[in-house]
């Protein structure tokens, strides 16, 4: 069965970030808030919305005109 749901340290390795990156990254909104679940003082992450942001994140900076 697949883990629904990481740590800040489980999604630093699991998205190759370092935890200071993504904490930085959730006080910006950098990472949308669907992905980030708050359990008591814990963040905890969804790895399906994870997923999602990262696949998003990616059809658009490839999709990005290239610089000259």
């Amino acid at each position: 069965m697949e883990k629904r749901l990481m740590d800040v340290n489980e999604l630093s390795e699991y998205i190759s970030m370092p935890v200071p990156t993504i904490y930085t990254y959730v006080s910006t909104g950098k990472i949308p808030s669907n992905c980030i679940k708050h359990i008591g003082r814990a963040l905890k992450f969804e790895v399906r919305a994870v997923n999602r942001w990262i696949s998003e994140t990616s059809a658009v900076q490839t999709s990005a005109p290239k610089r000259k």
